[in-house]
């Protein structure tokens, strides 16, 4: 019962977080949110600080489980790009659709991003978090995998800032529209995927003929 309890207070934090903001709740707001006393909160969590911990260390299992149902390599970079060379076009394309979904639609990494967005510019610590999980970290993982396909480092670079710029904009977009147009913002990213595929699948093939 105490794992559940903690799982809760967990989840209760993180959608305070992104709404008013890590830094704009209290452990107070956490309790009223409950509907439990804060000495009963603090049977389970020292602070706040610890309870995103907590939250960090989720989103790292939920990595982990993403990447394991994809088949696809989980953290090193080096692995990736070795693996990638046998990655087909619908599996990458699969992928990063889900990789938008879990961002977007899935309530838990949703809320996570939402607050990391609104606390990057009040806290160095988010701001480190925001750049690892939704701009410089992907990024650089991309940049990696492309790696294998070009012939400098530079060229890798520009070709992951093609491919995860258009999706870093649809997030907002995603999060700036009506219910009824969220669909439109899936037919964007879809469309941006598989232009981007059939052009990659083109400088793949090219690489391998030579």
């Amino acid at each position: 019962m105490s794992c559940e309890t903690k799982e809760k207070i967990m989840e209760a934090a993180l959608e305070l977080f992104s709404q008013i903001g890590f830094l704009g709740t209290s452990m107070s707001d956490i309790a009223s949110q409950l509907k439990i006393t804060k000495g009963a909160l603090y049977k389970h969590y020292e602070s706040k600080q610890q309870i995103l911990e907590r939250i960090i260390e989720r989103m790292a299992e939920l990595d982990l489980e993403r990447a394991k149902k994809y088949e696809m390599p989980e953290n090193e970079q080096k692995e990736f790009a070795e693996a990638y060379n046998h990655i087909s076009a619908e599996k990458i394309r699969e992928y990063s659709i889900a990789q938008f979904k879990h961002w977007t639609e899935e309530k838990f990494p949703s809320q996570f991003r939402k607050m990391l967005t609104l606390e990057q510019f009040r806290s160095k610590k988010m701001s480190e978090l925001h750049q690892t999980y939704l701009a410089t970290g992907p990024i650089e993982y991309m940049t990696e995998i492309f790696k294998k396909m070009t012939d400098s480092d530079v060229a890798a670079r520009q070709l992951a800032l093609e491919f995860y710029g258009p999706i870093f904009i649809l997030y907002s977009i995603y999060d700036g529209a009506e219910e009824d147009a969220k669909k439109s913002v899936f037919i964007q990213l879809e469309n941006h995927i598989e232009n981007f595929i059939e052009r990659l699948e083109k400088e793949r093939t090219k690489k391998q003929s030579k």
